[in-house]
């Protein structure tokens, strides 16, 4: 056992766990945060997807040992039941979930995006949005939803978070 200190959503923590821990067991035993889901565990669905050091990365992979000094995001960083973010209210006004199983996933690939691009292509969009899978078939309401959250995003003051 190591002891890492990881900073999620702002917020410091230290655990202690094996070097080669995915960063999602971390977050979902350690830190009790259940946004990321464990979907396949292969890297090939995206239901695990946090943001690290702005990066949208498929935690089911990630080593706890090689997060350092990224911050990590996850959708409970977004905001809240009673007061979700731009982007959360984007995927509520979309009705971009279905059984819901993927849609932390792609609002933290969504997140990592707009955090890069805050005006992206529908083109963009697509293609950013691609590794991450939605068994249900809302994808064309997910896409919406990204364009909605840029839209929103372009009405805001500077600074104002997704």
């Amino acid at each position: 056992m190591t002891t890492y200190h990881l900073r999620v959503n702002g917020r410091d923590h230290a655990v202690d766990t094996d070097p080669d821990t995915p960063l999602l067991y971390v977050l979902r035993n350690d830190l009790q945060m259940n946004g990321a889901k464990f979907g396949c565990g292969l890297g090939q669905c995206g239901a695990c997807t946090v943001t690290m050091g702005g990066d949208a990365v498929m935690s089911c992979l990630v080593p706890v040992s090689v997060v350092g000094s990224r911050d990590v995001g996850t959708v409970e960083g977004l905001g809240t039941a009673g007061k979700p973010g731009m982007l959360q209210q984007a995927f509520i006004d979309e009705q971009a979930a279905q059984c819901g199983y993927c849609i932390a996933g792609m609002m933290m690939r969504a997140q990592s995006l707009l955090a890069k691009n805050p005006k992206p292509t529908d083109a963009e969009i697509t293609k950013h949005m691609m590794p991450n899978l939605c068994r249900c078939g809302t994808h064309m309401r997910i896409l919406r939803a990204v364009r909605r959250a840029s839209n929103a995003m372009a009405n805001q003051p500077a600074g104002a978070k997704a």
